[in-house]
């Protein structure tokens, strides 16, 4: 952390407003304002601090500026200016910020207790507040989020691989790179750094999803649904292969020598910041990175975003400091730190990649307050993020679904099938993300299923290596009875299934889908359930509990008592067709270690 305080000289308005004041003063009229600055004087009414977390590539950047701003002398209306500038990774921000705000995030682990949420908070993309406010972050509604800087997210490859795909002559897409990763004998051995906690890594993900869904079109021109996620899936099962968490683990998987064999042995592609490439080929490795620069490409884009609930004096602060980061001078400060300005641009000194354009690709610049992630829908990246970590992760689950009567429903929006039929097809889909390392059983419930129980065992919890074909046989045989819906001794017998197996190093979990209420009059009560499942939780031996309601005759509250009880969560698929996306939502919302 690097603290900066002092007081502003006097200077011209920011935005040449008129003469210098003979005090500093904040003016804020009709959206917009300006900001008169004059030497403070010897002394301060008081001080303001300003705390501000930022990426750590441009930590350095926005440290300089804050430290020339204070030298001159930062004050408003009297009042110093102090400003803390600590270099914090944007993921465990995220953290800290989600659980402030009641939001989930695929992927992204629990807070670290030791991070505090900033005044002013300058990630490395705009994706972060997209996906805070998709998570549940309702109230998360931070002011500015325009862009300071840019770096261009491009696909690095080692140059004597890049040359053999015709760099720096040929112009490759996403989709040649998708065929090369998935279909190419031998196919390219392609790495990413996890996308759910890197911005560069999700950029690549979101663009190899377009790519998978503009080559599964059908002659209509519509997007074949399931050939989408099988081009996308061999694609996430390939890049997993090679994935780490961590970006420098990512990089030393290049070749680190020009013998031939090193070169076929080592990484050959992954999605990273133009400002990883440069500062990796600065080090001098025997075999240097090429950039390619792709179309579709979403950018970093570095917002300076002011977190809700500052005081006042501490907006108006966090305003000039918007100011002093968005002059020509801190254009070629970022160009020290090998990133461009927000125009695609770059300052003074700044080392371009051979090819590298300027701007980037020649696209325009969205408008301030926006980011590069404008127009992007959130739920693109929710899609990317919980298929990816519903296709990567690994646990044991039991698959418990509704076939009670009310399951015939017919669906309008999927053309009048059967709740059922829906039901099955999204878990079947599911089913298909999951690799070989998962264990999955699968059970049915409605009332008197098997004798006096309310649900039967179609296949025992097994492993995907041994038990894939069965499942899927399973799934495809199932049919809704006329009973009724046996919820309650359903669910203590399911949770008691995965605990009586729990297996450690795994997340342990019961998916349970339903479109009704309990109405079992033989069976027992809710309260008895929940003193039950009370009984049974084990803090060594966990057992996850999701429960996905389906249609509008649920109870929402009956189920999230349920799942709460056994530290669960409920979600509720009003419509029936979204089941497949709340399915993915939930299984990648599993608890994950605290940082």
């Amino acid at each position: 952390m690097v603290t900066v305080s002092g007081r502003h000289r006097m200077r011209s308005s920011l935005r040449g407003a008129g003469a210098a004041a003979a005090a500093t003063v904040l003016v804020v009229a009709t959206g917009s304002w300006f900001g008169y600055q004059q030497l403070a004087g010897p002394s301060c009414s008081g001080r303001i601090q300003l705390s501000v977390a930022a990426a750590p590539e441009i930590a350095p950047a926005v440290t300089a500026a804050a430290d020339q701003w204070v030298a001159d002398g930062a004050a408003i209306g009297g009042t110093c200016i102090a400003v803390n500038v600590a270099s914090a990774e944007p993921d465990a921000v995220a953290a800290a910020v989600a659980s402030k705000h009641g939001a989930t995030l695929a992927g992204v682990g629990q807070a670290n207790r030791t991070t505090i949420t900033p005044d002013v908070w300058v990630p490395d993309s705009s994706t972060w507040l997209l996906r805070l406010k998709n998570g549940g972050a309702t109230a998360f509604a931070p002011t500015n989020g325009a862009s300071i800087a840019r770096s261009p997210v491009v696909v690095a490859l080692p140059e004597p691989v890049a040359t053999r795909l015709g760099w720096p002559g040929t112009k490759l897409a996403w989709k040649d790179l998708l065929r090369l990763v998935t279909t190419s004998k031998p196919p390219l051995r392609a790495g990413i750094v996890e996308p759910t906690t890197d911005a560069a890594g999700l950029s690549g993900l979101l663009a190899l999803a377009a790519a998978a869904s503009a080559t599964s079109k059908t002659p209509t021109g519509t997007v074949d649904p399931v050939k989408a996620q099988e081009a996308m899936t061999g694609a996430l099962r390939a890049l997993a292969t090679n994935r780490s968490s961590v970006r420098q683990d990512l990089l030393a998987r290049f070749p680190r020598s020009d013998d031939p064999t090193a070169i076929v042995n080592g990484l050959a592609a992954a999605a990273l910041s133009e400002e990883d490439v440069i500062a990796y080929n600065a080090t001098k490795p025997p075999v240097q990175l090429a950039a390619l620069y792709l179309d579709d490409t979403m950018p970093l884009d570095y917002p300076f975003a002011v977190l809700p609930g500052i005081e006042p004096a501490k907006a108006s602060a966090a305003k000039v400091l918007f100011e002093v980061l968005t002059t020509p001078g801190f254009r070629n400060r970022l160009a020290a730190q090998s990133l461009r300005a927000p125009d695609g641009n770059w300052g003074a000194g700044f080392k371009a990649p051979q090819g590298a354009p300027s701007p980037a690709g020649g696209a325009s610049v969205p408008p301030t307050g926006q980011g590069a992630a404008a127009g992007l829908d959130p739920s693109a990246i929710q899609r990317a993020t919980t298929t990816w970590a519903v296709a990567t992760q690994s646990g044991r689950m039991l698959a418990v679904i509704d076939v009670s009567g009310s399951m015939k429903e017919p669906v309008p929006t999927a053309r009048n099938a059967s709740r059922e039929a829906v039901t099955v097809a999204a878990a079947s889909r599911g089913l298909d993300l999951f690799d070989d390392s998962w264990s999955i059983g699968l059970w049915t419930f409605s009332t008197e299923l098997d004798g006096p129980r309310d649900y039967k065992q179609v296949l025992a919890i097994d492993r995907l290596s041994s038990n894939r074909r069965a499942l899927q046989q399973g799934l495809a045989a199932i049919k809704p009875s006329n009973g009724n819906t046996g919820l309650y001794d359903t669910m203590l017998a399911a949770y008691k299934e995965v605990q009586s197996g729990w297996e450690a190093g795994r997340v342990n979990s019961v998916v349970l889908f339903t479109d009704g209420k309990n109405d079992d009059k033989n069976g027992i009560s809710r309260t008895e359930l929940l003193s039950q499942l009370k009984k049974l939780k084990d803090p060594e031996q966990p057992v996850r509990v999701i429960i996905i309601g389906i249609g509008t005759e649920v109870s929402k509250a009956e189920l999230e008592s349920i799942a709460r009880e056994a530290d669960g969560v409920a979600f509720v698929a009003t419509d029936p067709t979204k089941i497949g996306e709340i399915f993915l939502q939930a299984i990648s919302a599993r608890p994950t270690a605290p940082r």
